[in-house]
């Protein structure tokens, strides 16, 4: 996979090959590799949110499985354009009940996004894993588990992707910056590391944008095409409000979505890690419970297709009001 200046992107180049290769994830990993090990698995359900191993765990597993005939062993479906029912009836079927290839006694199915399946598509699937699991060992990856239903679940063993520590994703930069001969100041790593808030490939994503504009990558450069809300930004907007200056919070809001690009959705998780920082004297702890509950409203309504701005303005009031309800 390239650019379109013919680079290689980097989250492909630099994805682990093999169990052995992956970083982070210290309590699954370790499984995965007796899994191939032995040669023997049960179906698999990969959870977490995004960026955080879930396809490069499922793609190594195969490699060490199969070795050179893993492509021949493993099918990869992405249920965001595949979610129908027609889908598990027909391709997931027909490939479910072939027999492997090679001394390994069964094959893999890779389905991506399986939270994105639909009720009637996840029953039918349910029935397949146990008709065919002799031939065929299922791996299902989602953000959200309890969008699998619980007679999938019950048939998996579950594992829970978290989001990678500061130290891994610092240290998987340093070593894509080494391989590629690029300069990055300490202070443009610290940026990554924040802008991403634990996804691996969203950091090396940013790290190669910032790196293809310049040969030394400063924090000016991350921050010039860092498309998510910078901690920082987030901290002066929600003082404003804290200090009841709805017009200064509301300001430098629009600046984060149009000078940043920012989604809503980032903006407020953005707000949401910033809160337990907040001193228990400018916010008192029962009302960032309250703010928290809030927040979880708006991100309900965002999520139901309402507009970014004028709910994350109804946040930035909240905070005002409950600021000047304490003066």
């Amino acid at each position: 996979m390239v650019t379109k200046a013919g680079e290689a992107i980097w989250v492909e180049k630099y994805r682990p090959g093999s169990l052995e290769e992956m970083v982070g994830q210290d309590a699954i990993v370790p499984l995965l590799r007796s899994y191939a090990a032995k040669r023997s698995m049960p179906h698999l359900l990969f959870a977490g949110p995004p960026g955080t191993g879930k396809t490069t765990a499922a793609l190594a597993l195969a490699r060490d499985l199969f070795g050179s005939e893993w492509r021949q062993n493993l099918l990869e479906l992405n249920s965001s354009d595949e979610r129908g029912i027609d889908t598990v009836r027909t391709t997931i079927k027909q490939y479910a009940r072939t027999a492997p290839l090679g001394n390994v006694g069964f094959k893999l199915l890779f389905l991506d996004e399986a939270d994105n399946l639909t009720a009637e598509a996840q029953a039918a699937l349910r029935r397949l894993m146990e008709r065919y699991s002799g031939s065929c060992r299922f791996i299902l990856s989602c953000n959200y588990s309890s969008r699998i239903i619980d007679p999938i679940q019950s048939r998996c063993a579950v594992f829970r992707f978290r989001a990678y520590s500061p130290e891994a994703v610092r240290a998987q930069l340093e070593r894509v910056a080494k391989a590629e001969g690029r300069t990055v100041t300490p202070e443009a790593l610290e940026t990554i590391v924040a802008a991403a808030a634990g996804d691996l490939r969203r950091a090396t994503n940013l790290l190669q944008l910032a790196a293809t504009h310049a040969d030394a990558v400063t924090a000016e450069t991350v921050k010039e095409y860092a498309t998510v809300p910078l901690r920082r930004e987030v901290e002066a907007m929600l003082e404003a409000a804290l200090r009841d200056n709805f017009a200064e919070a509301r300001r430098r809001l629009y600046a984060i979505i149009t000078d940043r690009g920012a989604s809503g959705e980032e903006i407020l998780r953005a707000i949401h890690s910033y809160l337990p920082d907040i001193s228990d004297a400018v916010l008192p702890p029962r009302d960032k419970v309250r703010l928290v509950e809030f927040l979880g409203e708006v991100d309900f309504r965002l999520a139901e297709g309402a507009s970014d701005r004028i709910q994350l303005e109804a946040v930035l009031a909240h905070v005002a009001a409950g600021s000047s309800a304490r003066r």
